[in-house]
């Protein structure tokens, strides 16, 4: 059946304060985005334990001396876990959360179950996929550190860690904010939409790691823009079923890896200019649209035939052989924890 489903963006430390939420989270947890945009994603949560762990998930791991691990290269991992969220009625509902970090954001991909009977958790346990494909149980090592920090004297505070600029994992990802597509503000009197598709209202720093262009030269640049223009039509498309739906959608297509940003740049030659292929994890909101980008590779541009049009390549598709998972299949999976047994699978 269909779930409730949203996608949301909070920071990247203690408080979780939420700075985006598209608007399936009504169907979620009953507050409609703007209300949920006054909260911090940790006060939704309803359980035994301390809803803190929440926030440590995030983490850099802590070496014996107190200081954060620099060989922590967990970013380029998926978190999934099973949590029970407030809703505006005061009914706990269960949600399985989906999430990656993104330079000092997380994103985060929640789909509900209403129809699952409440169960008090004592423990918060998390499967990290993607990078290490690990069990997590953020609260008994939370228990577990508490106490040794105690017999050690250790003074070193192992809840706080620094923002970073950007992602340092093996899987480069960028989360934007766009307009809502239909946007009344500049529109055509033909289409009544902008010429070049709805412009970015919020970017996060690592879209430097994706294509050749500065976060800063790109508030309020028209997204389609930077789309490889084989793929317009096709995120053309992909854009109309977002903004028909409040439900979570996936799609893959071509970023120019070197956009015309800045006007009076030398303007490079399509033939040249190299494709960054991303795939991309989007959903609605009443007044605009999230995306979260992942890059797949990066490849030529695709030749022409003898009238120029673009000849069909598979530079799209993805690689089974690499042991590639999907963002699909990571945000569909079903995650195994110890103590919840064939419950949760019973969910699927």
């Amino acid at each position: 059946p269909e779930r409730p489903s949203y996608i949301g963006i909070h920071t990247l430390d203690n408080e979780t304060d939420i700075l985006f939420v598209s608007s399936g989270c009504g169907q979620g947890v009953g507050w409609n985005s703007s209300h949920v945009m006054t909260m911090r994603a940790k006060d939704f949560i309803l359980s035994g334990y301390d809803t803190t762990d929440y926030a440590r998930v995030y983490q850099k791991k802590i070496k014996s001396s107190g200081e954060e691990d620099d060989d922590d290269d967990d970013d380029a991992s998926a978190y999934q876990m099973y949590i029970y969220l407030k809703t505006a009625s005061g009914t706990p509902i269960l949600t399985r959360v989906t999430s990656f970090k993104c330079d000092n954001c997380v994103v985060y991909i929640s789909i509900a179950f209403p129809e699952a009977p409440y169960r008090h958790q004592h423990e918060l346990q998390v499967q990290q996929l993607d990078g290490a494909m690990q069990r997590l149980n953020i609260s008994r090592n939370r228990v577990i550190s508490t106490a040794k920090n105690k017999c050690d004297g250790d003074s070193a505070p192992a809840t706080s860690r620094t923002p970073r600029g950007y992602a340092k994992g093996k899987t480069t990802k960028a989360a934007i904010i766009l307009e809502h597509p239909d946007s009344t503000q500049l529109e055509t009197e033909e289409t009544g939409r902008r010429p070049a598709g709805p412009h970015i209202v919020f970017v996060t720093g690592s879209i430097s790691k994706l294509i050749d262009a500065d976060p800063s030269d790109l508030h309020n640049f028209p997204f389609l823009k930077l789309v490889a223009p084989e793929d317009l039509t096709h995120v053309s498309s992909f854009f109309d079923t977002l903004s028909g739906s409040t439900e979570v959608q996936f799609e893959t297509f071509a970023l120019l890896q070197r956009p015309p940003v800045i006007e009076g740049d030398v303007s490079i030659d399509d033939g040249v200019n190299m494709r960054v292929v991303v795939e991309a994890l989007g959903a609605s909101v009443t007044d605009g649209m999230a995306l979260m980008l992942r890059r797949l590779r990066v490849a030529p541009a695709p030749k022409r035939d003898s009238v120029g049009n673009y000849i069909h390549s598979k530079i799209h598709e993805l690689d089974d052989k690499g042991g590639y998972v999907s963002l699909e299949e990571l945000i569909s999976s079903d995650c195994v924890t110890t103590d919840v047994g064939e419950f949760w699978s019973e969910l699927r």
